[in-house]
């Protein structure tokens, strides 16, 4: 069976969905004012109850961003208090960050101590010493960034980490962990996988997610 996009347009889609997906994405990324200005113009009832939570998950992607990750534990803790207690690998990437903040800022005496009272205990466990190993090699190059390590140092990898928190916070808070446009999207490619595993051995032409976005 061909599947083609235009078969799309005949789907009549309700003003309240899109809404609802727009909502949802500025919910998950903490657009406050753009969140408040798209409510005002779309006539949607206000979500309340996400407003406070917003600005504190802003607050804590912003420290995550900044270089202030113990400022980020901090809050974290504040706001879901056994979420790192009980997610060790989060723990572990935001302590992580603030060790290589250290290192970035020559701090190589303070980075070390703090790497032997909150990083060692985490070398117990297998799956996290090659990767505490990566981190101490940072203390060996007089510029770290230019090392073989230096993604640990990027802002990707940092926007990594915001990112894993934001969401892991969101689940805590029984909230989407991913946007609705995430899913959709996330949907529309395993349907199409499928499709291509049905019907791509007969050589038939599938829609891609890429005409699916373009409409």
């Amino acid at each position: 069976m061909d599947v083609d996009p235009r078969h799309y347009e005949q789907i009549a889609i309700k003003d309240s969905d899109i809404h609802n997906i727009v909502l949802s994405y500025l919910v998950h990324n903490c657009y406050g004012e753009t969140l408040e200005s798209f409510v005002a113009c779309s006539g949607m009832p206000e979500p309340a109850d996400y407003i406070e939570d917003m600005e504190k998950r802003k607050g804590i992607v912003r420290c995550t961003l900044e270089g202030n990750a113990l400022k980020a534990v901090e809050l974290t803790e504040q706001v879901a208090c056994d979420l790192l207690e009980n997610n060790k690998d989060l723990h572990f990437d935001l302590l992580s960050l603030h060790f290589a903040d250290l290192v970035c800022a020559k701090k190589c005496t303070e980075a070390l101590e703090f790497a032997q009272q909150k990083l060692t205990p985490f070398g117990k466990e297998k799956k996290y010493v090659e990767k505490l190993e990566d981190f101490m090699a940072l203390l060996a190059y007089e510029e770290p960034e230019k090392s073989p390590m230096f993604h640990l140092l990027g802002l990707e990898y940092r926007q990594h980490v915001a990112d894993k928190l934001n969401r892991a916070i969101l689940a805590h808070t029984n909230l989407p962990s991913y946007t609705a446009i995430e899913r959709l999207i996330q949907q529309t490619t395993v349907v199409r996988q499928s499709l291509n595993q049905d019907h791509g051995k007969d050589g038939i032409p599938l829609f891609s997610l890429k005409d699916f976005l373009k409409g």
